[in-house]
């Protein structure tokens, strides 16, 4: 029998490893351009180093429940501890790119039991009439964890150098390890171990592996023009149609998408999704914008988050009150994805001029919105479900979060880039000797180089240069702010799907997710 003070120390210790797990979802964030630099690598390139990590999460994170029936929940959750562990020392002494993309994706294979058992662990604790509560307490570690990881990047880069946003988690991982080995235990009632099917498990690698790469690598290879990027399209699409053929076709698939016919989860997953890719978005691209267009420091970037951070901690706690009571799911959903379409909007809106208290302020409306989502949908998603089938639909949502995330952030960069072009080829075509303005400026900036004793041609060259960059940087700040807006609209379109399932929310489980997945 586990004693009050060991059920404590259990759930302190699984919530802290699946806030480690997130974290790492959002620490690199801040360091992209250090890593760049430090490794020799194009920005692109460094950006697989968020993108392998979701890609390994996307794929472990709906077979948990399987793996952890047949190695047995214990064996695997430890394992995945320990891979994660080495994986994140390996990470901080990578000497190259692909190096450090190589661990990373591993790194995000073991991260994956962390959020998932972890999950099913703390409500287990829980007796059924706390498990709001105990929904409210894990939905702060989901969100605390991305949240945070800025913050805590920033202060690394600035003060240590990058491999430490890493080399942080060993120490912790350690911990956990001890912990779990002494107090984790198998859960009362055992799932069924069922053959191994290694079929679903390559082809859903596969798929999702090439997908991804697609979608990360197109933009720079120029999309259809390039012959494996061609090939690799076709496998994704084949391989992912076979996937579902073929786990809708056997008995023990090991991801069973028979769950999907329910609307509720179905609806859930597509909202989940979305929200999955607002909330990686917004977390990826404002630490860019801040860095590198309004000339913040990795450190000041993390800190506009934790205001957010704060709110969001209360916001949670109201959120698990209400659920509590008996109130829909459905509302707070709403009411979640309001306030994340207000921040993109305001987002959306900001220029070069704009303040860190500005940026600040509408981040605080983004961690409301993600606050009141987190929880609800999980209870959305499995609210029509039997018992049975309940943690693998807990699992699906997760995946389909990771899901938005991944696909998010190789999609804003395509997007991002092509609204880039856009927008200096507009104010460009602006400066011709017959704009009066852009002359009065460039020939303002030549009496100005002139006043510092250079000669009129290398004056007016310097002009001509220091043009440019402004041009430069106002493309950037419009194809961002137009990435804000497009991630908005994606809420704003999907948001009607909540009409759906309104009565169905009522009869939402509270008891979420207490069986294994």
């Amino acid at each position: 029998m586990m004693t009050p003070l060991h059920r404590k120390l259990l759930i302190f210790t699984v919530i802290l490893a699946a806030i480690m797990e997130l974290i790492d979802i959002s620490i690199v964030n801040v360091a992209l351009s250090h890593m760049s630099g430090n490794l020799g690598a194009t920005l692109e390139d460094t950006s697989w180093v968020i993108t392998a990590y979701a890609i390994a999460n996307v794929i472990i994170i709906p077979i948990t429940s399987f793996l952890s029936a047949n190695l047995g929940r214990r064996n695997y959750y430890i394992g995945s501890v320990i891979l994660f562990t080495f994986c994140s020392f390996m990470c901080g002494h990578s000497s190259n790119i692909w190096m450090l993309v190589f661990f990373r994706f591993f790194q995000g294979i073991g991260g994956g039991a962390l959020l998932s058992i972890s999950q099913v662990v703390v409500f287990e604790l829980f007796p059924k009439d706390k498990q709001s509560t105990a929904g409210a307490l894990f939905g702060a570690g989901i969100f605390i964890g991305p949240t945070i990881g800025p913050t805590l990047g920033g202060y690394i880069t600035e003060n240590y150098d990058w491999p430490w946003i890493f080399l942080i988690n060993v120490p912790i991982g350690i911990l956990v390890m001890i912990s779990c080995y002494f107090l984790l235990r198998e859960p009362s009632v055992k799932p069924e171990v069922t053959k191994v099917d290694w079929t679903g498990i390559a082809l859903l690698a596969i798929g999702v592996g090439a997908l991804q790469t697609v979608l990360e690598r197109g933009e720079v290879e120029d999309w259809f023009e390039t012959r494996y990027i061609i090939i690799l399209t076709v496998i994704a699409v084949s391989t992912l149609l076979f996937f579902i053929y073929w786990e809708l076709s056997i008995d023990k698939p090991v991801v069973n998408l028979r769950v999907l016919k329910s609307k509720s989860l179905s609806i859930a997953a597509i909202l989940t999704f979305v929200t999955g890719f607002g909330m990686f978005i917004s977390i990826y691209i404002t630490p860019v914008v801040a860095q590198r267009l309004l000339s913040f420091s990795p450190y000041q970037t993390g800190l506009l988050l934790l205001p957010g951070a704060l709110f969001a901690l209360l916001a949670l706690k109201t959120c698990g009150t209400l659920l509590q009571k008996g109130v829909s799911p459905v509302i707070i959903i709403a009411a979640g994805f309001l306030l994340f379409i207000y921040f993109n909007w305001r987002m959306s809106g900001m220029t070069l001029n704009t303040s860190a208290s500005d940026v600040a302020t509408s981040l605080i409306f983004r961690a409301l919105g993600m606050a009141l989502l987190t929880v609800p949908l999980t209870m959305l998603a499995v609210s029509s479900l039997d018992d049975k089938d309940v943690g693998q639909g807990a699992a699906l949502n997760n995946m389909m979060r990771q899901l938005g995330g991944s696909f998010g952030v190789s999609i804003i960069n395509t997007y991002v880039a092509h609204r880039f072009s856009a927008h200096r080829n507009e104010l460009t075509s602006n400066i011709t000797p017959y704009n009066v303005i852009a002359m009065d400026r460039i020939n303002g900036y030549i009496k100005y180089f002139q006043s510092k004793g250079f000669a009129y041609n290398e004056a007016k060259l310097k002009a001509l240069k220091l043009t440019e960059n402004i041009i430069m940087r106002q493309s950037s700040l419009l194809s961002y702010r137009d990435a804000f807006f497009l991630v908005g609209l994606f809420f704003v379109v999907t948001l009607p799907l909540l009409l759906f399932v309104m009565n169905k929310s009522k009869k939402a489980k509270t008891n979420m997710i207490i069986s294994d997945h």
